[in-house]
């Protein structure tokens, strides 16, 4: 066999192991990456909460003081004791009045009045035991006929908006952008022209957040057990 009758084959196993290495380091990535973003997320969280509640607590109540090295987590430890105490002692007649006090002293303050009662009114929502909150998904016809948009189902409408709508019965949905489902905009539609699907919240978020290259599974994919996501390229 002369030396240009091996240069193919050599080629061939170059282009081969190179090929195996890019497969190799892709599947690691798979499997490292989101580990290291959440980890990465989490330990973020709990130092932006650690520098924000520790130079709040008196030195001699701060644990930190005691030691010769950062504990993270400890702001964390401490706001959750603090906001458990707050729920306990405002459940009682002493703290409700003490609240209706605080209540009424920020509602004569113009500005301060619309954002705590506005974050108030969220916060309430958010943490409501109600089963209408955010419980479907479902997809409708946006910005124009034809195309598609996803959205969340808060609750149906009512009051002012759907009388003077006359539309018939309606949906708030809350609309996410990509790829920060966090943010987006509210659009009040006639449950007519939605479309509820068969995915959960959890689904739709991972949905929205890889741009659509995150494909749940259908419900026949689930009943046959084969839940495995799959890229579309």
């Amino acid at each position: 066999m002369s030396i240009l009758d091996k240069e193919p084959i050599i080629e061939r196993k170059k282009s081969g192991l190179f090929s195996r290495l890019r497969g190799n380091f892709f599947t690691g990535l798979v499997i490292v990456l989101p580990v290291a973003l959440t980890i990465w997320m989490v330990w973020s969280f709990i130092g932006f909460v650690d520098n924000r509640v520790l130079p709040l607590v008196p030195n001699n109540y701060n644990p930190l003081s005691y030691v010769d090295f950062n504990v993270r987590g400890v702001g964390v430890v401490i706001f959750l004791l603090f906001t458990t105490i707050m729920g306990a002692v405002t459940k009682g007649l002493f703290g409700r009045q003490l609240i209706k006090i605080g209540e009424s002293i920020v509602d004569r303050v113009p500005v301060v009045r619309s954002i705590y009662n506005g974050v108030k009114q969220i916060v309430e929502t958010i943490t409501s035991s109600s089963d209408n909150n955010f419980d479907k998904v479902c997809m409708f016809e946006y910005p124009r006929k034809g195309i598609w948009a996803l959205g969340f189902i808060s609750t149906k409408t009512g009051g002012e908006i759907l009388n003077k709508a006359k539309s018939g019965s309606l949906y708030s949905i809350f609309v996410p952008t990509t790829p920060n489902p966090t943010s987006g905009f509210l659009l009040f539609i006639p449950q007519k022209d939605t479309i509820v699907l068969d995915m959960d919240i959890e689904e739709a978020a991972k949905l929205i957040i890889s741009a659509g290259i995150v494909e749940p599974p259908t419900a026949d994919q689930i009943a046959k057990n084969k839940a495995p996501r799959k890229s579309q390229k």
